[in-house]
């Protein structure tokens, strides 16, 4: 599994990015009395009792953004929720339970990951006895104040204790069930896609875009191994949704892409790539997700153009995902489509490799002493070691004597070297840098 999520969520004005910025150590995210000043998700790396977390701040739910954003608000916290893996929800103590805060607890009654009640401001021991109201909404619940700094180890001690347990060392079962997200814009012949693997007639399929409005599990076999297909509406530009059947459609279709295993994203040979193949690319790469190109319908082009040119075609329009492989089918008849599951089975492998300590950091003292950091600030930054933290994706931390010294291009490198002497080439790769404190020291041994 990958690097546990913990997200904080809550009404306005709760303390939620102070929260963030007292659990993160630094300030991070704005803080300030306006409503509605956290609109995007804002994620830290931290460690708690020797297990890195990504700790996630969020908007503030059910507030009325002044620009008109609400609805991306809100999209932008139940995407974060969607992938948690445990969630704080923060309240008042000075205030008490308000009626907005019953609302959120209505939004995470079915939230399948633990959820921790953090009552906040509780500032001295005479303010604990008003945090009794809360008890009624049935969740395990701390008390804390950040602004008196109380309450942090028993806050930490809470969280770790509702963490899932790590992912073994080890590569995960040899056939583990995947599920394979199938995505693109309109009338590129998902659906049609979909009942090709199914051998029946279970989707709805029609020359008319934007036939799919939901997105649609569909289990089928290959080889005797189970998969689960996930049919997805056809995506449009942010600005031609215009109508609540689009906005959801789109909404869920996000929603599948962030469950999936691998995305399939589905390009028309005929037809000449779009702004929203770019945007549905670059949300796909924001989730870190294994992804595959699929050039559909190839048999109205086969013999008259060869698939160097659309493959350089991909290349040029999407630079930053030239790790990406890439399909050409027909899903109408099946052709190609078989070796295509397979490969994809393959990127799903991938994304779940874990790399032994010792074989990370020879590799990357190699990469060093080919190519060391750029001089920052007139002095050389360091990168003392590495290690991989979490799995699907694979997550490395590399520890350096300061991360702002390690430029964008330099990372870009690295990840470079990692994808061609790792096992995960084709997978997107999560990379963080964290400065190396004296304790961290023992942490460069190699496992």
């Amino acid at each position: 599994m990958g690097m546990p999520q913990v997200v904080i969520v809550g009404r306005p004005n709760v303390g939620k990015s102070s929260l963030f910025n007292w659990l993160a150590g630094k300030r991070l995210a704005i803080v300030d009395p306006t409503a509605g000043v956290t609109r995007d998700r804002v994620t830290h790396l931290i460690e708690i009792h020797h297990r890195f977390i990504e700790l996630v701040d969020t908007g503030g739910m059910g507030v009325k953004d002044a620009d008109n954003l609400t609805e991306q608000v809100e999209e932008q916290i139940q995407a974060a929720v969607d992938v948690a893996q445990l969630v704080l929800l923060v309240v008042d103590g000075r205030d008490g339970p308000v009626p907005l805060d019953d609302e959120v607890i209505k939004r995470l009654r079915y939230v399948s990951c633990p959820v921790l009640l953090v009552v906040n401001k509780i500032d001295a021991p005479s303010l604990e006895p008003q945090a009794a109201e809360f008890y009624r909404f049935g969740r395990k619940m701390v008390q804390i104040s950040v602004k008196e700094n109380r309450g942090k180890e028993e806050l930490l001690e809470a969280i770790a204790e509702r963490l899932p347990d790590p992912a073994p060392d080890e590569t995960a079962p040899a056939d583990p069930v995947m599920k394979v997200a199938i995505v693109g814009r309109r009338n590129v012949g998902k659906s049609t896609f979909v009942n090709t693997l199914a051998q029946a007639e279970r989707m709805i399929t029609s020359e008319v875009p934007g036939t799919t409005r939901d997105s649609v599990d569909v289990r089928f076999e290959l080889d005797g191994q189970s998969w689960m297909a996930i049919d997805t509406p056809g995506f449009r530009r942010n600005k031609s949704v215009n109508t609540d059947v689009e906005f959801y459609s789109t909404h869920r279709a996000q929603r599948s892409i962030r469950r999936a295993d691998v995305v399939l994203l589905f390009f028309d040979a005929t037809q000449r790539i779009s702004k929203v193949d770019k945007q549905l690319c670059d949300y796909i790469a924001q989730q870190y997700k294994p992804c595959m190109f699929v050039v559909n319908k190839w048999d109205q082009l086969a013999g008259t153009m060869p698939t160097e040119k659309w493959v350089a075609y991909l290349r040029d329009n999407f630079r930053t995902m030239g790790y990406v492989p890439i399909a050409f089918i027909t899903g109408q008849t099946g052709k190609n489509v078989k070796a295509m599951l397979n490969h994809a089975r393959m990127l799903f492998r991938q994304s779940l490799t874990r790399t032994p300590t010792a074989r990370l950091n020879k590799l990357l003292r190699t990469a060093i002493e080919q190519n060391p950091p750029p001089i920052y600030q007139n002095r050389h930054p360091k990168i003392y070691y590495a290690t991989q933290v979490a799995a699907q994706p694979p997550t490395i931390v590399l520890f350096c004597s300061d991360p702002q010294a390690i430029s964008p291009q330099y990372q870009r490198w690295l990840l470079h070297m990692f994808r061609d002497e790792l096992d995960f080439g084709e997978v997107p790769i999560k990379l963080y840098l964290r400065r190396r404190e004296h304790d961290d020291a023992s942490a460069r041994h190699d496992d």
